[in-house]
């Protein structure tokens, strides 16, 4: 009897120590579609920086994160985002990657990056959920310049250490919440991309699925970066969905 007792009360245990496993372990997972203006100058080092006219397309960006309950072990997020536009330039009288060039000249500025993240999380409720830490920025995108089908391109391939906070602040019962996220330079001071926005939750058995929508800049002013001096933006509304198993 005593057995059977003991038994049950170690599976009880375990059953309990599973379910606070599992409320406490999140995984989500999310896409945005951005509706991004670019505009701005880049140049090869040492060289005046040069203005295009750039087209208006929708960007994107997809992301991934795992909450975990071990103390002192930050949570981990990947963002991969997707920043290309092209541009054109008339009456241009310039060299870049050792070409010089003039007239009707054609650019393609590819910013695109991943975003990894490690941060903590200082609160966490229905209320008011708040996530402090670091990340970098890794760019892998490229300046493309061409000039009658002749296109010459420098890689970006250096990354940013940069700050990160994000902020959500909900109304219990009604599944409205507001949301702000930052990302900050340290060592390109210049650099940051932040998103702020409204959203909607809805509560699932499994999962739960949070609709959203809001504004995002992300502005890339650094000097000597991979061979290049760059003051680029790209910022306008996006809309996207997370969903949090």
């Amino acid at each position: 009897m005593k057995k059977t007792w003991l038994a049950g009360s170690v599976l009880m245990g375990l059953m309990a120590s599973s379910a606070q496993a599992d409320t406490l372990l999140g995984f989500k997972l999310g896409a945005d579609f951005w509706a991004a203006d670019t505009s701005g100058t880049f140049a090869q080092s040492g060289n005046p920086q040069q203005e295009f006219d750039y087209d208006s397309s929708t960007q994107g960006s997809i992301w991934v994160s795992l909450e975990h309950p071990i103390p002192f072990v930050p949570n981990v997020a990947i963002r991969e985002n997707r920043l290309k536009e092209n541009g054109s330039m008339t009456g241009a009288d310039f060299t870049f990657g050792g070409k010089q060039f003039t007239g009707d000249v054609f650019s393609e500025a590819d910013l695109s990056n991943t975003d990894f993240i490690l941060y903590y999380e200082l609160l966490d409720n229905d209320l008011v959920s708040l996530d402090v830490g670091g990340a970098y920025k890794q760019m892998h995108g490229s300046y493309m310049v061409s000039m009658n089908n002749l296109p010459t391109e420098i890689d970006l391939d250096d990354g940013v250490v940069m700050g990160y906070a994000s902020a959500m602040v909900g109304i219990p019962g009604l599944g409205l919440f507001g949301f702000a996220d930052v990302m900050a330079g340290l060592d390109e001071s210049k650099v940051y991309d932040y998103q702020l926005g409204l959203g909607w939750q809805f509560d699932g058995i499994a999962l739960d699925t949070r609709v959203r929508a809001g504004y995002r800049e992300f502005n890339f002013d650094a000097n000597n970066f991979s061979g290049l001096t760059s003051n680029m933006k790209f910022d306008g509304f996006f809309a996207g969905v997370e969903i949090d198993f």
